[in-house]
């Protein structure tokens, strides 16, 4: 991340700051990990501590199905059941100590506001458009847009498409950028896949000076409790910092490439505790002349591996459609598919988009990913 700043600020931090007619403004410190880890700044008309009334929590816990899986398995994503609500739509499928993840397929846009308060929150937009409406500005996104919230973040979303599904992902830990992409000043470096030109930084609006109430979701220790507010959230006048919700295109991803084979490290894109999602993007495949593009065979001893398929025709697996999600649990060999070594050898350039997530702690499978599983996958490896 990267320092952004945006409407009206004081000179000095923690200062006295008042508006045009004379009235204070009510300064927040917006961080993770206490008073260590990156933060801003946000400037609000009115305290935004100002709480009506607090509902009756609703238990969202996952429900497990298997605890304890090491089977290849599919789940067809195409099988999820959209829902009206943003929040009712998200079905999780494979969880740990360190994530969740699904798929979401909202039909509606949200008439309240949203805050996870104990994950950052990766959405993946896999088809759709809209607006990601924050309390520090506005992030309109399209498919293939990767929408980082940070847990604390108050938002809405607002579609603008017909159909609109996301690959959703939570984090228990903080969402950064590959460590090793980065110089001890943070700044991505030459040899790095992206930079920061691809990241983009919320657009400042300006502020809603509202009373009345004002309905926060909040979710936290798999609950989500209804918070009644008495001044709209989205009253910042101004902030600055480096703790922001940003968004960045994994057609903006610079593949790694070369003469033979590239492990699945070089297409890491971020980097969390216990796990790293990587974007596998078009590309040209290996240049050396014996190369063979296809994967090689490999059992990820210390990892489950987790693919989401999102456009393209992926080379390596046969009977593939666009949302399903493969999981291959660590400790197993797996590899391509019988035939796709054989084919892959003489292709020059690959179309295929997917979001790879490796965990480093074994993946649980909750009963909403069994309703969409193919059970054939496990034996889709036979001759």
């Amino acid at each position: 991340m990267r320092y952004h700043l945006s409407g009206n600020i004081p000179q000095k931090r923690h200062t006295v700051f008042k508006s045009p007619e004379d009235k204070f403004y009510y300064e927040q410190l917006f961080g993770t990990e206490g008073f260590h880890g990156i933060s801003s700044l946000l400037y609000h008309i009115h305290r935004p501590t100002q709480i009506k009334s607090i509902g009756e929590p609703k238990d969202v816990t996952p429900k497990i199905a298997v605890e304890k899986n090491i089977t290849p398995r599919m789940f067809k994503g195409m099988n999820v059941t959209p829902e009206d609500d943003f929040l009712d739509s998200r079905k999780i499928l494979l969880m740990n100590n360190d994530l969740k993840m699904g798929l979401a397929k909202p039909r509606k846009s949200m008439d309240y506001f949203y805050k996870n308060a104990e994950c950052d929150e990766l959405l993946f937009v896999h088809e759709g458009k809209g607006i990601l409406k924050t309390f520090v500005g506005d992030l309109e996104f399209v498919t293939g847009d990767y929408l980082i919230i940070p847990r604390g973040t108050i938002y809405q979303v607002e579609l603008q498409s017909e159909n609109t599904v996301f690959f959703v992902l939570e984090s228990h830990s903080p969402i950064y950028t590959p460590k090793r992409y980065r110089n001890e000043f943070g700044q991505l470096l030459e040899h790095s896949p992206f930079c920061e030109r691809d990241i983009i930084a919320p657009t400042f609006k300006e502020p809603k000076d509202e009373k009345g109430e004002f309905l926060i979701k909040v979710k936290k220790e798999n609950q989500i409790t209804d918070f009644i507010y008495a001044t709209h959230p989205f009253d910042v006048v101004g902030w600055d910092g480096y703790f922001y919700p940003y968004k960045f295109n994994i057609k903006n991803f610079e593949p790694i490439t070369g003469r033979i084979h590239q492990p699945p490290p070089v297409h890491q894109n971020f980097e969390a505790h216990n796990f790293v999602v990587c974007s596998f993007c078009a590309r040209m495949y290996d240049y050396h002349p014996m190369a063979i593009p296809a994967p090689y065979n490999h059992s990820n001893i210390d990892s489950d591996e987790v693919l989401f398929y999102t456009e393209g025709d992926f080379m390596s697996r046969n009977h593939i459609d666009l949302m399903d999600f493969t999981l291959h649990p660590g400790g197993i060999v797996h590899g391509p598919h019988p035939g796709a070594m054989e084919r892959s050898i003489g292709k020059k350039f690959t179309e295929e988009y997917a979001v790879m997530v490796d965990p480093f702690r074994p993946l649980k499978i909750t009963e909403e990913a069994l309703k969409v599983e193919d059970p054939s996958y496990k034996t889709s490896w036979l001759e």
